[in-house]
């Protein structure tokens, strides 16, 4: 990609013909994204697991309020167990990464603890694992096009069920859903 085109900051949208199960019908943010690869995470697949829980198995205190409790996202299949927490407001936290003005992803157990005791970030979302690409090996798969990409929206990151990001992220092109085709097209 020619320098100053990179996709930090948006949102990959799986293609219908999205043939890889780690992948079909996903929303992606996208962390990070330059010459040496691309970083995301997954933001409409819920996992079972409850913040709650991920915290007990931390050994880190859980929630001191139930609506606190919430769950944690199946990031992508890189890394599954290493944890990440996207959120709009930085923090003093130890291992934070600016993405954007309204956004950074944190990598520490701090932000959790924080999280717990009602001062973490006010909107936040709690991944596990992460996807990843090399090198042009995303801009080969959007022209290959296995994805489309849109700039992020806060309001589908923290606002929407996850079941409805998919639909808002298209949304935001608009066109529906159902009038995509797995079919790729070159002028």
């Amino acid at each position: 990609m020619i320098e100053g085109s990179y996709l930090q900051h948006h949102l990959l949208i799986a293609m219908p013909g999205m043939s890889d199960r780690n992948f079909s019908q996903t929303v992606t943010y996208l962390c990070e994204h330059n010459a040496d690869g691309a970083l995301g995470i997954i933001v409409n697949r819920p996992s079972d697991l409850r913040l709650s829980q991920l915290m007990d198995q931390m050994q880190l205190p859980g929630p001191e309020q139930p609506e606190w409790d919430t769950v944690v996202y199946h990031g992508g299949p890189v890394n599954e167990e290493r944890g990440f927490v996207l959120h709009e407001e930085p923090g003093p936290w130890d291992a934070s990464l600016f993405v954007s003005e309204a956004m950074h992803v944190t990598t520490s157990r701090d932000i959790l603890t924080a999280i717990a005791k009602g001062q973490g970030p006010s909107r936040y979302l709690v991944a596990l694992g992460y996807a990843g690409w090399g090198a042009g090996q995303l801009e080969q798969e959007m022209r290959d096009n296995a994805w489309l990409a849109v700039p992020s929206s806060s309001s589908i990151l923290f606002d929407l069920p996850a079941p409805e990001r998919l639909a808002a992220a298209i949304g935001l092109l608009g066109v529906d859903w159902r009038q995509l085709s797995s079919e790729a097209g070159h002028a």
